[in-house]
């Protein structure tokens, strides 16, 4: 009897420190998923009768959803953004300014870094408004533009995703060439000091070396960079507003508009489930290879 009480207080002593953070999750994440997938299923608005007494629909938004052409066009948007702005965009990037940092002198690498760096920490607004100025008429790039007789003027309008997704980029590369400085940091002298030895040239050593050491930290890092850019908003929001018509509207757009723009909550929640479920499919492929790499 007493062993058990002693393994129940060691359990007790365990988890304690993580209850205060599981209770947080709980109450602030699992409790907001749950009411959206409630809602989902109910006909709540912002506005009328419904606002204060919505009623069970049962799978009727969900069916309306499946028929919006709309909703096909934002998956289709929302995988474009997802595959030129996070999977390439930012990856490759990312990964070609750490091996470019390491390379450089240290006074260009500390200016580099901070103002790569720059474009990530700066708060999302403001960051937002920036990608604006520099893509809007008579902006930076139609002022540049200008000078070789092009108008670009009518960006935002014409090309919306583009845009888009080179903004993106530009807030998203500083996290993804952080991650991968340090993950090259990590790579062992002594095994790339065995393969010049051997007569590997760099090319050779970075693609058959250094990416299967650090190919734990590029799929931790396509994981995250996905999350992060299939939640993207505000930028799509301040630069294009989903526009023009639906032509730049991803997922959470899509779901914002429903919900706060034509007040049909229920439906806009849906959307918002069905994202979610997305991130989960990506997060569980993403898992499921980070496993595989663990056990080779």
């Amino acid at each position: 009897m007493i062993s058990k009480h002693k393994r129940t207080g060691a359990m007790l002593s365990k988890y304690t420190p993580v209850l205060p953070a599981v209770i947080l999750m709980l109450v602030f994440l699992l409790g907001p998923i749950i009411w959206s997938v409630y809602a989902s299923f109910t006909n709540v608005s912002l506005v009328g009768a419904t606002a204060i007494h919505p009623q069970f629909v049962g799978l009727d938004n969900y069916v309306a959803m499946f028929k919006d052409p709309d909703f096909f066009k934002s998956i289709w948007l929302t995988v474009l953004l997802i595959l030129f702005s996070a999977i390439i965009g930012q990856n490759v990037l990312g990964m070609f300014l750490a091996v470019l940092s390491s390379k450089a002198a240290v006074p260009v690498r500390k200016v580099s870094e901070v103002i790569i760096v720059l474009a990530w920490i700066i708060p999302d607004v403001v960051g937002c408004y920036c990608a604006y100025a520099f893509f809007a008429g008579e902006g930076t790039v139609d002022t540049f533009g200008s000078f070789f007789g092009l108008d670009l003027s009518s960006l935002l309008y014409d090309h919306p995703m583009t845009v888009i997704v080179l903004a993106n980029i530009w807030r998203g590369t500083a996290f993804s060439m952080m991650i991968y400085q340090a993950a090259l940091n990590d790579v062992p002298e002594e095994v790339v000091e065995a393969g010049l030895i051997d007569g590997a040239k760099p090319m050779r050593i970075f693609f058959s070396i250094k990416m299967p050491i650090i190919k734990r930290s590029i799929l931790t890092n396509l994981m995250l960079t996905t999350l992060q850019t299939l939640s993207v908003f505000s930028l799509i929001i301040i630069l294009t507003g989903g526009g023009p018509g639906t032509n730049s509207s991803t997922l959470p757009v899509l779901a914002y508009d429903q919900a706060f723009k034509f007040s049909k909550l229920g439906y806009g929640v849906a959307i918002s489930a069905v994202t979610i479920l997305i991130g989960g499919i990506f997060s569980i492929v993403y898992m499921r290879m980070l496993k595989t790499e663990k056990e080779d």
